[in-house]
């Protein structure tokens, strides 16, 4: 039998490495052309291409899991930044403050406690604590658990029971007497302490004592 007879310029295969057109792929011997697919999806791979594992040569700032991680020491923590919890300033201690406070509550609650013990011609117990307590309770606020502002608040309620007590002695003599009670205070006073020491007795005493005492637990209620 013949052979059939080649046609003339036949395309030849592609062995010397050589791009023939139509071969996208051609290259050198052995080598697949860059780009070409190799059967394992990430050999050669440009940097940056995910390797298998996700955290692999990850870049500054990328997620690992930890949302600190990668922080420098002494930055800031996220939501605010800085420590936590703020320190607590301290706590006021002003014991000249304190003491002057302490004086004018024992005024004010004085001449309060004396009006209400000329109104009714009586001494009430609990009016003689709350002097203390209120006098304790507002310097030791201000002045803070100095024992200083402590004593002088007790010293101070004792002279404000005994404000009140001179006040309701001259409201009732105002009474008796008929004359203006400014007339009985700026002109009579040593008729009303003479009096006070005429009707102090044991309930009297007590009272001052009560106010000094009231005026120690007020002092460490507001510590």
């Amino acid at each position: 039998m013949s052979q059939p007879v080649q046609p003339p310029n036949q395309p030849q295969q592609p062995f010397g490495g050589q791009p023939v057109d139509g071969n996208p792929y051609a290259g050198q011997p052995g080598q697949p052309a860059p780009g070409a697919p190799t059967g394992n999806p990430y050999g050669q791979q440009a940097p940056g291409a995910p390797t298998g594992n996700p955290y692999g040569q990850q870049a500054p700032g990328a997620p690992t899991g930890n949302p600190f991680a990668g922080q420098q020491p002494g930055q800031s923590a996220p939501f605010g930044g800085g420590a936590p919890f703020a320190p607590a300033p301290p706590a006021r201690n002003n014991i000249l403050l304190g003491v002057l406070v302490a004086l004018g509550a024992a005024v004010v609650a004085g001449i309060l406690y004396g009006v209400i013990a000329g109104s009714i011609e009586r001494e009430v117990g609990y009016a003689a604590v709350g002097v203390g307590f209120l006098v304790g309770f507002a310097s030791s606020k201000i002045g803070g658990s100095n024992p200083a502002v402590i004593g002088a608040a007790a010293v101070f309620s004792i002279g404000a029971v005994y404000l009140g007590q001179l006040v309701g002695i001259s409201m009732v003599l105002s009474d008796l007497a008929q004359i203006p009670f400014s007339e009985v205070v700026g002109d009579h006073f040593g008729t009303v302490t003479e009096a006070w020491s005429q009707e102090a007795d044991f309930m009297t005493y007590l009272f001052l004592a009560l106010g000094a005492i009231a005026a120690v637990g007020g002092a460490k209620k507001a510590g």
